[in-house]
């Protein structure tokens, strides 16, 4: 029997990142084990706080002063021991605390002492009697008697207009009963059936390919249209034939109505949705369910990954190119390494699909790590879509000032003649991107941000898309006091505002962080679209995924250059992403496709192999330029990344901590170090931004030496500076 328990201690603090050793009293004796929660007293006022047993030790431990474990909080672990053998790696990979990794495991309702939902619905109970037999009290029965078991007390009496103090009564009588009732807060509604589909030869070759494959990692890399959702629930299906539970990974931006309507159509309701929309009561009903195998089938955002399965058989990461499958906060994860991971644990099969690979996810291919799968045709026998690049500077040259090119105007015209859909896709929100002095040249800056405000005409004020702050437009040159103030550049809002001034009959859409903040705001814009409600639907990098409309056959890029001006290594890859993605959306029907894509640098490679569909072509040139380079999938990236509100401490200690690591590894030639200097963006919310970049060979314990080296270094300043350490980050702006 277990007599002492090693415990992580429900606090944040870095220092407290290590496991305390507690006694096992007699009354909880047997009813502990890994992964529970518990409530410890803890420091010199032995405040009672949340731990999590993470070790169980039999022997007697002498030191008389160990304290005890006061209580335990549910009757069930909320990780199993294989969940902490991949807390204690992911602990170790992403240089994070203990209980950073056991947060992802468990819904954050748990932590609020959330439970099931109860309601008190209200029956009728013995029949009307004595002074009872008249009304309010025949009509309150009449009601109740057609809703037996239905409503609450509250409920009955808002809506039909009833006395709540004669329903009391009735209750106290015997006449009404109460009766508690657990409430479903997932979503219960149904779908139509989404039938079975025959695949065609390509689908089927991958399907038996990955069934019958002695490999555990497979990439699907199929065009845009090609039917890799339909690959998927085929193999689903194969995996809950042998009694296997399946994870399925969307990225949130992906996570469409449509892909819902799709699973829960063809598996009912034994699937589980989980996504950051959901309420943590939500969130905690979907976990329980899970939790306690009631169902077999999850899809789901980056974190779904973490879903208590007990018999894992598969895991799918659709688009798996996708930034978002990266935190960027502790730990900082990749769902693709999760997912990598876990197969091995569970021995399962994990499944990546793209239309744009990754660089990194396609050189595993080309070294063998992961099994390659090409379907180089789309389902139904569809056309990939014809595609035009045009060049904007000759715009100019012809005298078109306008953010539509010549080409791109005249194919809006011809589509909205014949009834068909557009979709124009600028991945910029906002009006206009900066707000400028014509006279003296000064941008109006964000004063918490180092970065231009964007001007929002629907609010008729400058937002910093950082921090959110606003400030009405001026009208006055704060440097010069010239009056000549104007706006530049172009966002989704402008855009929308152009289509309404050229084409004033079309029906119009926007969809982009503004116009989806709501919870349902997102699936009632692509239900209308859907729904032929709308001609052109305009957005960010929401319309590139994951939508599938027959009837849209124009796609027009308005701006390809935005994403390729970022100061990162991975510009390009961005790029020719999202080109290739938003391409995707036309022509997926029966009526041929069109995309024209604007830009001011046509000969760009990511642009022109984007046009051409042409992957090989730009992986080919882009691994070239990442192996010269030395960076991934040819060397590591260690980001330290620190943060303060007091621009000298931070410098100082930044420079103290680069002199320190440039002696620590200046015997090992495979890490080159850059920095410390200011992050491309050099204050966020009133915080002063510096970086250190380490790039080279960076096992995980030099990456561990060296968070050690920053933390020991920084440690009397601990309150002052904030530290970020990520390894392969997504973006190093």
């Amino acid at each position: 029997m277990y007599t002492y328990a090693g415990i992580i201690v429900n606090n944040s603090s870095v220092k407290l990142d290590k496991i305390f050793t507690y006694k096992i009293p007699d009354k909880l004796s047997g009813k502990i084990s890994i992964g529970s929660r518990v409530k410890i007293p803890f420091g010199m006022g032995n405040n009672k706080l949340d731990g999590f047993v993470v070790r169980l030790y039999e022997d007697d431990i002498e030191n008389r002063k160990i304290k005890e474990i006061s209580d335990i909080c549910e009757e069930f672990p909320l990780f199993t021991k294989e969940d902490l053998i991949l807390i204690e790696k992911m602990r170790e990979v992403y240089l994070c605390t203990y209980l950073e990794c056991i947060k992802v495991f468990i819904p954050r309702g748990i932590f609020k002492g959330m439970k099931k939902k109860k309601e008190n619905l209200i029956h009728i109970g013995k029949d009307l009697e004595g002074n009872f037999n008249k009304e309010p009290y025949i009509d309150i029965y009449k009601v109740v008697k057609e809703n037996n078991g239905v409503y609450t007390k509250n409920y009955i009496s808002k809506n039909y207009k009833l006395s709540l103090s004669s329903i009391n009564t009735m209750i106290k009588h015997g006449f009404l009963v109460i009766s508690e009732k657990t409430v479903d807060r997932y979503d219960v509604r149904q779908y139509n059936t989404y039938s079975r589909k025959v695949l065609n030869s390509e689908q089927q070759y991958a399907v038996d390919n990955i069934i019958n494959s002695d490999k555990n990692i497979f990439l699907i890399h199929g065009v845009t249209g090609s039917g890799k959702t339909e690959i998927y629930m085929h193999l689903v299906e194969k995996a809950m034939d042998k009694g296997k539970e399946s994870i399925i990974l969307v990225p949130e931006i992906a996570l469409t109505p449509q892909m819902v309507e799709r699973f829960k159509g063809r598996f009912g309701k034994n699937i589980s949705v989980f996504h950051s929309k959901l309420s943590d009561g939500e969130r905690y009903d979907e976990w329980m369910r899970v939790k306690l195998g009631k169902v077999k089938v999850a899809i789901g955002a980056r974190s779904a990954v973490f879903l208590p399965f007990n018999n894992l058989g598969l895991i799918i990461i659709d688009e798996e190119h996708e930034w978002s499958y990266k935190s960027d906060s502790n730990p900082k994860y990749n769902a693709r390494e999760i997912g990598q991971m876990k197969c091995k644990q569970y021995n399962c099969k994990m499944i990546l699909g793209s239309a744009t690979p990754s660089i990194e996810t396609y050189y595993k291919c080309k070294t063998g790590e992961i099994e390659l799968i090409d379907i180089k045709n789309r389902a139904d026998g569809a056309l990939m879509p014809e595609v035009e690049i045009v060049d904007m500077r000759q715009e100019l040259i012809n005298n078109n000032k306008s953010i539509f090119s010549r080409e791109l105007y005249q194919y809006i015209c011809n589509r909205l003649s014949k009834g068909e859909q557009i979709i124009l896709f600028l991945n910029r929100r906002g009006y206009s991107t900066f707000v400028s002095c014509r006279k003296c040249g000064y941008v109006f800056k964000c004063n918490n941000c180092d970065i231009s405000y964007t001007y929002h005409q629907n609010q008729r004020k400058l937002v910093c898309h950082y921090c959110g702050s606003k400030i009405e437009v001026p009208k006055v040159c704060p440097k010069c006091g010239s009056k000549y103030v104007k706006y530049f550049g172009v966002g989704t809002e402008k855009v929308e505002n152009q289509i309404k001034a050229y084409f004033p009959k079309a029906r119009t859409l926007r969809m982009d962080f503004d116009t989806t903040r709501s919870k349902n705001s997102y699936e009632n814009i692509y239900n209308t679209f859907k729904q032929g409600k709308a001609d052109i639907l305009i957005g960010t990098q929401m319309v590139a995924k994951g939508l599938d409309f027959k009837n849209v056959t124009l796609v027009g890029v308005v701006a390809a250059d935005l994403s390729l001006n970022l100061p990162d290594f991975k510009s390009t890859e961005r790029t020719y992403e999202l080109i290739t993605q938003v391409s995707g959306r036309a022509g997926r029907g029966e009526k041929p496709g069109k995309v024209i894509i604007q830009t001011y640098n046509p000969e760009n490679y990511s642009i022109r192999y984007a046009a051409k569909n042409d992957y090989s072509s730009f992986y080919r040139e882009e691994i070239g330029i990442r192996e010269n380079m030395s960076y991934p999938p040819f060397a590591d990236i260690l980001l330290i990344n620190m943060n303060s509100k007091n621009e000298n401490v931070l410098i100082k200690n930044i420079q103290n901590v680069g002199i320190f690591l440039k002696k620590f590894l200046e015997k090992d030639d495979k890490i080159k170090i850059l920095g410390p200097c200011p992050c491309q963006i050099s204050k966020i919310k009133e915080l002063y931004r510096w970086q250190i970049i380490l790039k080279g060979k960076i096992t995980i314990n030099i990456a561990q030496n060296v968070k050690k080296v920053v933390y020991d270094l920084l440690k009397d300043v601990y309150n002052d500076i904030r530290v970020s350490i990520d390894r392969n980050p997504n973006s190093m702006l």
